[in-house]
């Protein structure tokens, strides 16, 4: 049987690369991931950005993946990451970080940045799907009708003081600071971006208007953001998560972006998108 194989196809694929270790990043500071609104991740894993932060050390970089509230505002949130930056930064040589904030954690860190002091521990600042004009979604989920959008938010609030139990939580209040109105009307004109730190984003679009997949349960909300702010990942616009310099717009869901629910097929995808953004701050000198 063997002889009737085209053999050096076959053993072809044993071929053995000569360095078969991951890729080497050559950093000069750590890098700080911020995790984003909510609490599902952490019931799966350490924190929500966990796997992402041990995938990018075994590629030499020195990342973090810490925990804050969940279920928060914007000021609070921000108030413990600047507290964790400030603790981490008094270990490291260059008494830097690169942030890397998924979500709303860039929007916590865009306030910190603005009205916390924290600029001169900060040597770049990258968001990922992160809604700097608001999205559709967060109204929606505000006009849910009242007994039930206020027996969700005693749930989640009640998941996010076990979860996270050193700050009180208050799902509603942050949820509202995620609107359109609020985020282009109050937070953007109070929050202006800080002098001599670069900002970089990344977008995102899957299901409708891309060839991507989506998951079933999540067509409903992707199509309704899409029908008013265009293409999306399923929670946040491209339009939205446009902010600096924009890099380039992946092909994964938010929730694919988290690791969460990510098919075997598609996993590649996951693990190269975030290889491309440390590799980007290796590349811009941080």
């Amino acid at each position: 049987m063997i002889d009737r194989l085209d053999t050096d196809k076959w053993l072809k694929r044993f071929e053995l690369n000569q360095f078969p270790e991951p890729e080497i990043v050559q950093l000069k500071h750590p890098v700080l991931l911020c995790h984003g609104y909510g609490a599902i991740a952490s019931l799966v894993k350490p924190s929500p950005l966990y796997d992402i932060a041990l995938m990018l050390r075994a590629h030499n970089v020195l990342a973090f993946a810490p925990n804050i509230v969940p279920y928060a505002k914007i000021e609070t949130r921000a108030e413990g990451w600047v507290k964790l930056i400030n603790e981490l930064t008094e270990s490291t040589p260059t008494g830097k970080v690169n942030i890397v904030a998924h979500s709303m954690g860039g929007l916590d860190m865009r306030y910190a940045l603005s009205n916390m002091d924290i600029a001169q521990h900060v040597a770049s600042f990258t968001t990922v799907s992160t809604p700097h004009r608001g999205t559709s979604l967060a109204e929606l989920t505000l006009k849910t009708p009242d007994a039930i959008r206020d027996k969700l938010a005693d749930f989640l609030d009640w998941m996010g003081d076990r979860i996270y139990p050193h700050t009180k939580s208050d799902s509603v209040a942050s949820a509202a600071q995620l609107t359109r109105k609020y985020i282009t009307e109050v937070f953007n004109p109070a929050t202006p971006n800080v002098d001599g730190i670069p900002y970089y984003s990344y977008t995102s679009a899957v299901g409708k208007g891309t060839n991507e997949p989506i998951r079933v349960i999540a067509r409903y909300q992707n199509k309704h953001i899409y029908d008013i702010e265009g293409p999306n990942d399923g929670m946040v616009s491209v339009r939205s998560a446009k902010w600096g310099e924009h890099i380039k717009t992946s092909n994964l869901s938010h929730l694919e972006q988290m690791n969460l629910r990510v098919k075997d097929d598609r996993e590649a995808l996951y693990k190269s998108f975030w290889l491309d953004v440390v590799k980007m701050l290796e590349e811009k000198g941080h």
